[in-house]
């Protein structure tokens, strides 16, 4: 199996046909993951078009090696530098910017990641394994109101007190460095889950959360890409869960309404700055044919939003 074909990429005829790709225009994948929607674009590009694609992951960076395009640039970043990747490679405005939120399979699925309970394995957890803080260095200091913020922060653990209060038990007697050993404390301290879920679901996806940034991360690069999009160039956003989501929805929201000013300012409503952004459609999720050839595709939100003219 190719690098690529590992991972199933989630909508990727819908966020690319959602972009409206010009043949001669610059795109944006901020998340190249294993290259599904790059390589989708590339198709659609003419000779004078060009894609810059972004990553934290070292893996994914290396994988991009095999797309041998010279309209093709990968950046080892995370998204929030966006704007300094573009700056770099003498890019200013783009056509069109395409952010997949989800962690790609093949982070998932290898045991070294750290990322799931399904392996025993080291503790990391990082998706730039070349710096940062492990899972397990975080939870090696992390007091129990921390991890318990954590936890039902961005997992929306219902048993974070009693998870934390197991986690800082445990790690008197010898570290928390494997998920393993983070998956048999959650199981002991969870009294119930909803059917079908393992009881240590939400710590991972917590603690996987905080350490790369994730909300953060997101919320730093979504007015880069505004600032980044030409008039009529579209910004297309797939999120995994509501924390993304809300955030996402927020922004463009927010962005495609007039700017809050004094009430009493004596202004027209023709005289107020123009929004920035016009929102393109409803959300969109995938279908059921792709639910069920792709289970990790259930909780998938796409959103899309345009640049609006200049005044």
């Amino acid at each position: 199996m190719s690098v690529h074909a590992s991972h199933i990429t989630v909508l990727l005829e819908e966020a690319v046909e959602a972009l409206a790709v010009r043949a001669d225009g610059v795109y944006v994948d901020g998340t190249f993951g294993r290259g599904g929607h790059s390589r989708a674009i590339l198709a659609r590009l003419g000779a004078g078009g060009r894609l810059i694609a972004v990553d934290r992951d070292p893996s994914a960076v290396e994988a991009a090696a095999a797309i041998r395009d010279s309209r093709f640039t990968i950046v080892h970043a995370p998204f929030s530098e966006m704007a300094g990747a573009l700056d770099a490679h003498e890019v200013g405005m783009v056509q069109g910017i395409l952010l997949d939120l989800g962690v790609s399979s093949p982070q998932l699925d290898e045991p070294a990641r750290g990322m799931s309970f399904r392996f025993d394995a080291p503790l990391d957890m990082r998706m730039d394994t070349s710096r940062g803080q492990t899972a397990a260095q975080w939870l090696a200091d992390a007091s129990v109101g921390q991890i318990r913020e954590v936890l039902r922060d961005y997992g929306e653990e219902r048993f974070a007190h009693a998870i934390a209060k197991a986690l800082v038990a445990a790690r008197a007697g010898e570290p928390v460095a494997t998920t393993g050993q983070l998956a048999a404390i959650v199981e002991k301290a969870v009294r119930t889950r909803e059917p079908g879920q393992h009881p240590a679901t939400r710590t991972f996806q917590a603690l996987r959360i905080l350490v790369n940034q994730e909300l953060e991360e997101l919320s730093l690069v979504l007015p880069q890409c505004v600032d980044r999009l030409a008039p009529g160039g579209r910004l297309v956003v797939i999120s995994f869960h509501s924390l993304e989501d809300r955030i996402v929805k927020r922004f463009m929201r927010d962005a495609a309404r007039p700017p809050n000013l004094p009430a009493r300012l004596p202004l027209r409503a023709s005289e107020l700055p123009p929004p920035a952004l016009r929102l393109v459609g409803r959300a969109q999720r995938p279908g059921e044919r792709e639910r069920s050839l792709n289970p990790r595709a259930r909780s998938a939100v796409m959103r899309v939003a345009e640049r609006r003219e200049a005044a």
